[in-house]
Parts: C-alpha cells; sequence; structure tokens
C-alpha cells in the first residue's frame, strides 16, 4: 500500500486504470440493463416493477460498500498515516453518497407498487437513511478540514465511527421484521430469484461497481490536482 503513497506514482497507474475501469464498467451496465429489461421474464407475483431490482441492489451494495471504503481509508490514515488515505476517503464520499441516495429512490419507487407506501420507517430503510446522512456529514467534515489545512483525522475518526451502522443495515431485516423482504441473495443460502431473473444482476454490480472505482480515481486525481495547484500558487504569492 505505501508502495503508491507516491502520488506521482499513484498517478502513473490512476490515469489508464479509470478509462478502462469506466469503459468496461459502462459496457457490462448496458448488457445488463438491456438484458434485464428486455430478456428477462417479469416476476410473478411482482410483475413488471421487479425490473428495479438491477439498479437497487447494486446501489445498496455500494452505498455500503463505499462507506466500508472510507473505514479502510480511515483506518490506514490514523495507525499508518498513508499520504493519499484522506484523499481517498474524500473521493470515496461523494460516490458512496449517490448511491445511497440512488438505493433509497429506487427503492421507494420499487416499495410503493410493491407495499403500497413511498416509504416505511422499518430498520432497513431507516438505517440505510442514516447512512446517506453520515455521508454528508463526512463529505461537509472531511472539506472543512481540508480548507482548514488540517490533515483530516477528525474525518477519518468519523469515519471509523459510521462503520458501526453497516452491520446494522445488513442484519436489520434479521432483526426486525417488517415491510422490507429478507435477504434475497447470501453466501450461505444462495439466492431465491429465480435464475431467469436473477442473471442480469452480476452485470449491473459489476458494472456499477468499476464506475464507481472509476469516479473514485476520478475525484482523487482532480484533489490531487488542486493541492498541486494551490501549492504552486502559495510558491508564486511567496516570490
Amino acid at each position: 500500500m505505501h508502495g503508491y503513497a507516491n502520488p506521482a506514482r499513484f498517478l502513473k497507474i490512476a490515469r489508464p486504470a479509470t478509462g478502462w475501469l469506466l469503459g468496461i464498467g459502462l459496457v457490462l451496465l448496458l448488457a445488463g440493463v438491456i438484458g434485464g429489461l428486455v430478456f428477462t421474464p417479469p416476476d410473478y407475483l411482482q410483475g413488471e416493477t421487479v425490473r428495479i431490482l438491477y439498479i437497487h441492489v447494486p446501489s445498496a451494495w455500494l452505498g455500503m460498500a463505499g462507506w466500508a471504503s472510507i473505514a479502510a481509508a480511515s483506518i490506514s490514515q490514523i495507525v499508518w498515516r498513508h499520504p493519499l488515505a484522506a484523499v481517498a476517503g474524500r473521493a470515496l464520499a461523494p460516490a458512496g453518497a449517490t448511491f445511497a441516495a440512488l438505493c433509497l429512490a429506487t427503492g421507494s419507487i420499487w416499495g410503493r407498487p410493491t407495499w403500497g407506501t413511498w416509504w416505511e420507517w422499518d430498520g432497513r430503510l431507516t438505517s440505510m437513511l442514516i447512512l446517506f446522512f453520515l455521508y454528508l456529514g463526512y463529505i461537509a467534515l472531511a472539506s472543512a478540514e481540508r480548507e482548514r489545512g488540517g490533515e483530516g483525522r477528525m474525518a477519518a475518526i468519523f469515519g471509523l465511527v459510521g462503520a458501526i451502522n453497516l452491520p446494522i443495515i445488513h442484519y436489520s431485516v434479521l432483526w426486525w421484521r417488517t415491510l422490507h423482504q429478507g435477504q434475497s441473495i447470501s453466501v450461505a443460502g444462495g439466492s431465491t430469484i429465480a435464475p431467469e431473473i436473477l442473471w442480469p444482476l452480476p452485470l449491473t454490480m459489476l458494472g456499477f461497481t468499476a464506475v464507481f472505482a472509476a469516479v473514485s480515481l476520478m475525484l482523487m486525481r482532480a484533489d490531487l490536482a488542486r493541492t498541486k495547484l494551490e501549492a504552486r500558487l502559495r510558491r508564486s504569492a511567496a516570490e
């Protein structure tokens, strides 16, 4: 990990990786969305509304994975003082917040015809909404620390504390029995979704994940470019 602590070394890999990840992600997304909309049958209970799962499930996964990545970057910053950890955290937060918001929006759209309501204060929905607000708080805190020239330690601590919400989101459907359905896919239990409906989901999962990674790398590169420009301006002002 420390081998990429040098920004120049990191950028040498990040520049081509961004394009490759974005291209692969868009191709997989296109294939998954077309497959889900055109080549899969409607669900015998939910009908055509089941197709929103190809967007909703990857959004939920990336909303949670984004914060898990922030927590990993926070540990790297606090324990090993990795110079790019704060940059990574600031880049991951907007992307994660976007997918958390998309998860909430698609879940609400899915819930209206399925549950008969746009929103229900159950464990899964409420904890996911809290995650979205945690993202907003992290973005504000990290931005404020950066403007003050801080190292981002307060944001890193916030990132670790906020990770407590992740197991709550994951196990909420087991701890509280409300409108939200239980886990449809698990490592131990396999999938309860019919194979003819399930097959496009891995494509959109991988596609969205690749796009998430590409956007995060773009934001890290933009952050490093801004830091470089600010350093040049300070040197010019001092001359």
